[in-house]
């Protein structure tokens, strides 16, 4: 039963040819019905696809079209509401017209800075004048040094139309005299305290010290009197400024002075390129002019008029501070707890520097050693191969490119704007046609700054940031030296413009997709600001502009990827004014329409000389 059972299982059923062939069509036609299945579903999709894309382009047409049929209507609205430029600069034009009028009636016997008659006069009386005191000239420095101040400011904030070549020459050839001829009457001053020395000696040391200080000037001198080799190292009574020199000048008949300015004498003025005489209306130009005149004699080229004098025994050798202190011989020691620039200079990036004054002249780090600098006593010391100036150089672009950036209304006609770099936190606040720095947070702790709570009109401001290490105004050069997002000027002037239009009742913010849309486009946030709204999650709306064309995006700040798709049920329209008006409330449109002019102006030199659209 066993072996019969096995032999009888393992018989198989043979399939036939027929039965073959039949299973062989049956796949075959179950294949083919699948492919009929496949492409029938694809063609479905791709007609719905290309439905979908025939009523998107019909769609985008109509709101083209749309667009282009009121375009000439929003564009004179646009214009309208852009008049409070031209009224802003008349309204400068009649600030300095009745500055120059109160300063006739004022008879206070300094000249008039525009008229050469006058300057002239007043710096060939000055020179006549002999044997005056240190403490004279510094008096007289502070008319001499308002002099310069209203001339470089008459420069930068004269529009190029009203600036003629003559004039310019003219303004820059008497801030000049009036530089050297201070330099000279310091000098001068010097030598005559020198003369004094026997009488100012000091009781411990025999030698004479002698510090002046005022606001703008401080003056520290000593002369070698004793030649003791042993007091070979100096310390100003009071002070903490102070020198070591070789023992070989300390047995010599030697004089030291440490001249430390709160301007800056040593840099030569930078020429000021005279206006074009060409007609342009192009808004690049228009841009260019804006920015370029904050920057004018701005960035200055350092040159030096080192003079060395030798009286009698005495060897006066001149060391000049810019911004900080400056040292002369061997071991220096010196701090500055007054000079606001110097806990952000020597926290951020700390620069030794002396000058040369070989055919060159220009800034060099040789002939400098041993330089260290401890932060919590704020004590910089460094050795010097020979006297000469030095001056601490900070990186004018350590604070660009920016992070992120945010324009946020305050109150009527005020606004803040914070600007956060890599180091630093600036917050700015604009009032009509004033601006004030807020507050400076470094390294994410508060900053206190003698600039804060000083309201100030935005040329001298931004030049007082700039002086303060808080630099964050590039200049036509800068895109050299910082990666920047570059931006069509015209595209970014138009946005600034609208902004600062906009910027009494709107928000607006930095979005990571600027740096994706292409050079002619630029993406930011808006948002309507209301007292009452929260502020911890507000509602952003991402918009696109091109400059003639505003879209409301379909994307969020938190999307994963960039896309251009417009946001349903939004349209286009040809300025961001009347892109937000379709969401923003009738209240906050009517606030915009009664912004003050100068407000607007301020708003929109700030952003023209930050550049944050392409500087983030």
């Amino acid at each position: 039963m066993g072996p019969k059972a096995k032999k009888s299982g393992s018989k198989k059923k043979k399939v036939t040819k027929a039965e073959r062939l039949k299973l062989l069509q049956e796949e075959e036609e179950r294949r083919l019905k699948e492919e009929e299945e496949a492409r029938l579903k694809y063609e479905k999709e791709e007609m719905e696809r290309l439905e979908i894309q025939r009523i998107e382009k019909e769609k985008w047409n109509r709101l083209e079209a749309k667009d282009l049929e009121r375009r000439n209507e929003e564009l004179e609205e646009l214009y309208l509401l852009e008049r409070c430029f031209p009224e802003a600069e008349k309204l400068k034009q009649e600030t300095r017209m009745l500055s120059q009028w109160k300063h006739y009636i004022q008879c206070d016997g300094s000249p008039d800075p525009s008229i050469a008659q006058e300057m002239n006069t007043f710096i060939s009386l000055w020179k006549e004048k002999t044997n005056e005191t240190f403490e004279e000239v510094i008096e007289k420095s502070k008319v001499v040094l308002n002099l310069i101040e209203k001339l470089k400011f008459i420069l930068l904030e004269t529009p190029p139309c009203d600036l003629q070549d003559k004039n310019i020459i003219q303004y820059q050839e008497s801030i000049l005299q009036l530089q050297e001829l201070l330099h000279l009457k310091f000098n001068v001053a010097t030598e005559i305290l020198l003369r004094q020395a026997s009488t100012l000696a000091d009781l411990d040391s025999g030698n004479m010290e002698k510090v002046i200080k005022d606001e703008n000037v401080t003056l520290y001198v000593w002369a070698n009197l004793k030649k003791n080799p042993r007091h070979r190292s100096v310390r100003f009574s009071e002070t903490q400024i102070g020198f070591e020199i070789p023992r070989i000048l300390a047995t010599s008949d030697i004089a030291v002075r440490l001249l430390h300015t709160h301007y800056d004498h040593v840099s030569a003025l930078h020429p000021v390129s005279t206006p074009s005489k060409e007609h342009t209306s192009s808004v690049t130009e228009l841009v260019k002019d804006d920015v370029e005149n904050v920057e004018k004699a701005i960035s200055k080229e350092v040159e030096e008029e080192s003079k060395q004098q030798e009286k009698q025994s005495h060897l006066i050798q001149e060391e000049k501070l810019k911004v900080e202190e400056e040292q002369d011989d061997i071991e220096v020691k010196m701090t500055s707890a007054e000079e606001e620039s110097e806990a952000i200079k020597c926290e951020l990036e700390m620069k030794v520097l002396s000058e040369t004054v070989s055919a060159g002249k220009h800034w060099r780090t040789d002939g400098i050693s041993n330089v260290s600098y401890k932060p919590n006593e704020r004590l910089i010391t460094f050795s010097l191969d020979t006297f000469g100036p030095v001056t601490l150089i900070q990186d004018a672009h350590i604070n660009m490119p920016y992070q992120s950036w945010e324009l946020r209304p305050l109150d009527v006609n005020k606004v803040l704007l914070t600007v956060t770099t890599v180091f630093t936190e600036i917050q700015i606040q604009i009032k009509e046609n004033l601006c004030m720095l807020s507050s400076v947070k470094l390294k994410d702790k508060k900053h206190i700054s003698i600039l804060e709570g000083t309201w100030m009109t935005p040329i001298p401001f931004i030049i007082a940031l700039k002086e303060a290490g808080l630099n964050i105004f590039p200049t036509r050069y800068s895109h050299f030296y910082v990666v920047i997002n570059n931006k069509v000027p015209l595209v970014e002037v138009k946005a600034y413009r609208q902004m600062a239009l906009l910027s009494s009742t709107f928000a607006f913010g930095w979005s990571k997709w600027n740096l994706l849309c292409n050079s002619t486009k630029v993406v930011f946030k808006v948002r309507e600001h209301l007292p009452e709204e929260c502020t911890e999650n507000p509602n952003w709306a991402l918009l696109m502009f091109s400059g003639d064309r505003a879209q409301r995006l379909k994307i969020k700040e938190e999307s994963e990827a960039f896309s251009e798709a417009l946001k349903e049920e939004t349209e286009f329209h040809s300025t961001l004014y009347h892109m937000v008006r379709d969401f923003a409330s009738k209240e906050a449109m009517e606030k915009v329409r009664s912004s003050n002019c100068q407000f607007v102006n301020s708003v929109c030199h700030m952003l023209l000389s930050t550049r944050l659209l392409s500087y983030s």
